[in-house]
């Protein structure tokens, strides 16, 4: 049945546009957490018994997830999530470097004692989502967490750029997240972000951002062939021209 949220108080169909971001937010979070695969069709019958939804709200959602970057459509085939060559990934994340370490440069430390404390509690309930092996839980605690992080930049269009490359490789993330080892590095990573910021330690919190986008990287790049040492020696900028080129990394 349709989720609560997207009915009104009334009991009353709730209006085509809050239906229809309602269901583009749970295919968001099937897509990241990889119950929707790349290149999965998104059958709108299937989408609107799921959802209890009207056709044209199916269709809304689906739009709109295309306008997101999550999802492709193609002539005589529909609407399919998303899926990347090694070249896009590479684009993205060079992109979501440039823009996260960005703001990392621009933060203004050492971040006050409000900032630091908000960001540990929103830290907190990502710790628990963790312990719980809850990765619904996870996603969306770590989304907050990365929203209030990267607002402390000061930029209003550097966060808004950065949520939207984010967003865009969300099908790419899920390989990041399939293990506890892999969740409780994230954890730990993001604990460290916060120990920089209180300590004022620029450069450490700009390698940390680095550091933090790869994993994810890496591991959709291996899943579709393309082999990722994790320990190459050289700049990741290197790793990035061998992918590029189609040669493995040993």
């Amino acid at each position: 049945m349709m989720d609560k949220q997207v009915q009104s108080h009334a009991g009353a169909a709730a209006p085509v546009a809050a239906v229809a971001e309602h269901i583009a937010h749970a295919l968001e979070e099937d897509i990241v957490l990889g119950s929707l695969h790349p290149c999965q069709r998104l059958i709108e019958d299937e989408l609107i018994a799921r959802f209890a939804a009207k056709r044209h709200a199916v269709r809304d959602a689906l739009a709109l997830l295309e306008r997101m970057g999550l999802v492709e459509r193609k002539r005589n085939v529909g609407a399919l999530v998303r899926h990347f060559s090694a070249q896009e990934v590479i684009e993205l994340y060079e992109m979501r470097i440039l823009l996260e370490t960005q703001a990392a440069q621009r933060m203004a430390l050492p971040a006050s004692p409000q900032a630091v404390q908000s960001l540990r509690a929103l830290q907190q309930a990502h710790d628990a989502a963790v312990q719980a092996n809850d990765v619904r839980g996870v996603f969306r605690s770590n989304k907050a967490f990365h929203e209030a992080f990267f607002g402390l930049c000061g930029s209003a269009v550097l966060v808004q750029a950065i949520g939207e490359y984010a967003r865009r490789t969300h099908a790419i993330r899920f390989g990041a997240m399939t293990t506890p080892a892999q969740r409780e590095r994230s954890r730990a990573e993001h604990h460290a972000l916060i120990d920089a910021l209180e300590a004022g330690a620029r450069a450490q919190l700009v390698a940390l951002c680095r550091a933090h986008l790869l994993p994810s990287r890496d591991a959709y790049l291996l899943v579709h062939g393309h082999a990722i040492a994790r320990d190459e020696p050289g700049s990741e900028e290197t790793r990035a021209d061998f992918v590029r080129a189609g040669q493995p990394l040993a």
